[in-house]
């Protein structure tokens, strides 16, 4: 017969979802300052070939 698994506490389920969003919160900054960096030309910090998305 088939037993219900015990709940996840509401302290951990609360940690891994604060954990997520502080990780996806880190990827959205550096792909905005990304495109800031590439709009204002501003592009000294990372390799970015031009000339390959222009053809």
């Amino acid at each position: 017969m088939a037993v219900p698994k015990k709940r996840t506490s509401k302290a951990k389920s609360k940690s891994r979802k604060a954990n997520w969003k502080r990780k996806s919160n880190l990827k959205y900054e550096q792909a905005l300052s990304l495109g800031k960096s590439l709009l204002t030309k501003k592009n000294n910090s990372f390799i970015y070939l031009d000339n390959l998305y222009n053809e």
